[in-house]
């Protein structure tokens, strides 16, 4: 069946869809390149900056936090924490829950891998005007909200 959609309408759309998957693959590649050097995956380092961002989670916030079931998580923080990088601790109210935080060891990769972030987020400002910088920020935090 052929889409009906006028060419008028699909023609903002798609440009904007080119460039939201050119924008994605070069910061995927970017992320992938920063992440091989640490040694660890993308799930794990994406793990370390929720965790240096937020401090200590339980487990089901954290799932929650990175759209993972808590039995994949599971396997993630146990790979973790033989690494050196995270520990589990028991929760200070509820015994039933346990929580994970960084080690000192998790704290620096994160501080490293925060610092590149915090470097490319300049690069990417330096394109922009102050109130471009702004305005981008609310978009992003906008779309975050849609997805």
């Amino acid at each position: 069946m052929a889409d009906a959609t006028p060419q008028a309408q699909r023609a903002p759309t798609e440009g904007l869809t080119r460039l939201l998957i050119e924008f994605y693959e070069k910061f995927s590649s970017w992320e992938h390149g920063v992440v091989k050097e640490s040694g660890l995956t993308l799930p794990q380092m994406h793990t370390l900056e929720i965790l240096g961002a937020d401090g200590d989670l339980r487990m089901t916030e954290l799932a929650s936090r990175m759209g993972v079931t808590t039995g994949s998580l599971t396997v993630l923080v146990d790979r973790l924490e033989r690494g050196g990088y995270v520990a589990r601790k028991p929760h200070e109210t509820d015994r039933r829950s346990i929580r994970v935080g960084l080690t000192e060891e998790g704290a620096r990769l994160f501080a490293e891998h925060h610092a590149l972030h915090e470097r490319l987020t300049q690069e990417i400002l330096c394109a922009l005007t102050p109130e471009e910088g702004q305005a981008l920020a609310g978009m992003l935090a906008r779309l975050s909200a849609c997805l």
